[in-house]
Parts: structure tokens; sequence; C-alpha cells
């Protein structure tokens, strides 16, 4: 008889309206997507530790749950990526602002010590921006 094992977390999933154009974001803040996954139904990215962030097309999930809507109101989940120091912060805000993404949250040193912005990705979902004020 073998025993159960508890599930090791894997995978962070989105699903998106425009698979081009949430790669095209995440591919700017680093993530690496195989050549021609603009094309497919479900992409995924290694991020480091071994995670994964999948990609999926409003499609896919419609294609086993018929009946899926896009939740309404948005903000549900939240994805964070660490600059290289306080200026790191500002220079990935302006350059993804001026690539034409939604600044939600400009730059500013947070009272908990952090150097933070938000920009919206494609579906409007808040990446957070952050470093250490203190450049350490």
């Amino acid at each position: 008889m073998t025993s159960p094992t508890t599930p090791r977390f894997d995978l962070v999933g989105l699903v998106v309206s425009d698979l081009a154009a949430s790669l095209a974001f995440y591919r700017r803040l680093g993530l690496e997507f195989p050549e021609g996954a603009e094309s497919a139904p479900h992409v995924e990215a290694e991020l480091p530790g071994g995670l994964r962030l999948a990609l999926d097309t409003e499609e896919t999930i419609r294609s086993f749950r018929p009946g899926w809507q896009p939740p309404v109101g948005g903000g549900r989940i939240g994805l964070a990526f660490l600059c290289d120091g306080p200026a790191g912060v500002d220079a990935t805000y302006e350059e993804l602002v001026a690539a034409g993404y939604e600044g939600e949250l400009k730059p500013f040193d947070a009272p908990w010590g952090m150097r933070y912005a938000v920009v919206q990705d494609p579906d409007g979902n808040g990446v957070d921006l952050f470093a250490r004020a203190d450049g350490v």
C-alpha cells in the first residue's frame, strides 16, 4: 500500500485574451517562451526555482469548460518582478509604459522599504515591480 504524498506547488496559470500581446509583455520582463508560441493554445515559461508560468487562451479554457467566462473586476492575481535596484524599478516601469502598457501605480518609495510600481498586463492584471529602496 502506498501512502499519499503532499502535492507540490508547480505552476501559476493565467488565462489571456490575446496570447501574442501577453507573450510580448512577459518577454519584456525577461520570461522566455518558445519561438512560435503565439500560435499555441497553451505555453509555459520556467521560472527561477523550477516553478512555471502558463498562459492559456480563453478558447483553450472553453474547450474543456464550455460555459467559462472571464472574471469581472480583475485584481484577483498578483505577479511581482524583482528589479535590479530602485533605478531598475523606474527604468522598467518607464520602458513598459513607453511600449504602450498601462501604468497603474508610478514608482514610489513604499513605507515597507521598497521602491515599488505597478503596470497592467494586456488583460488588466496588476504586475508589481519592486526592489529594496536601499538598493541592497
